[in-house]
């Protein structure tokens, strides 16, 4: 089965959003805003993991896991604001790998085989974090509009390639195979699993689209991708918060 809570939801989405900054971040490429910029984001989104966790369902790793991400974030913003270029990209891994404990941890006792609680958190981390930082990336193109393209595309492409482990790591038993067959009764007569689907479908396509939008000359073109981005990311979530809604009992 899948736990459906909102710290470790939250938790996913800063531990994936923090490893995409990393990989855009290795090239030494982007301004070091941008880091600002995600690190920030990802501090809230951590520290709203942790709130959550303390007020709602405590697991004490996670939740500790969660504050320590936050304040990560906030230290290396200060560490960035410090030495500008010379900031160490290698740095950015250590969020992630602090949020990865605490997902490990949150995954023990859902019910299930616990490898494959693992790596639901852990796949679904990647594919949300990466398709967030394609969106926030495309919108950093205003502010650096000289920076190449292969970058956006890079995590563009990454998404793609997550996608069919996302939806495996959902459809494996008992997944939602077993709610498209009945076997696990959604509440709604089966609706809630064909709303998955659609979600999965359309999130695919609409990367398959912006891919294609990137393939475009003009500057126009990225921010059209960034605007598919937009409705990108509300079909992942669904991707992934549907399955878990579903599943969680």
């Amino acid at each position: 089965m899948i736990r459906l809570d909102a710290a470790t939801v939250l938790l996913q989405w800063a531990a994936g959003g923090l490893f995409f900054l990393w990989i855009t971040s290795r090239h030494r490429v982007v301004g070091p805003g941008y880091g600002w910029l995600v690190r920030g984001v990802f501090a809230l989104v951590a520290l709203g993991a942790a709130l959550a966790g303390g007020l709602i369902d405590a697991r004490p790793v996670r939740d500790v896991a969660s504050a320590l991400v936050a304040l990560w974030c906030v230290a290396t913003i200060v560490v960035s604001a410090r030495t500008r270029r010379a900031y160490p990209p290698v740095l950015d891994l250590v969020g992630p790998g602090i949020a990865a404990v605490g997902l490990v941890a949150a995954s023990v006792g859902t019910g299930g085989p616990v490898a494959l609680a693992v790596a639901r958190a852990l796949v679904g981390a990647l594919f949300l974090g990466a398709i967030t930082d394609s969106m926030l990336l495309g919108h950093w193109y205003l502010v650096q509009p000289g920076l190449e393209r292969k970058h956006l595309i890079e995590l563009v492409r990454s998404v793609g390639v997550i996608w069919p482990a996302e939806v495996l790591v959902l459809l494996l038993p008992i997944g939602m195979v077993s709610v498209l067959t009945g076997a696990v009764d959604d509440g709604w007569h089966g609706t809630l699993g064909w709303m998955w689907v659609a979600c999965a479908l359309t999130t695919i396509v609409l990367v398959a689209v912006t891919r294609a939008a990137l393939n475009e000359p003009s500057y126009s073109a990225v921010m059209a991708a960034t605007g598919l981005l937009y409705l990108a990311i509300l079909t992942a979530f669904g991707t992934d918060l549907v399955a878990r809604a579903v599943l969680a009992g």
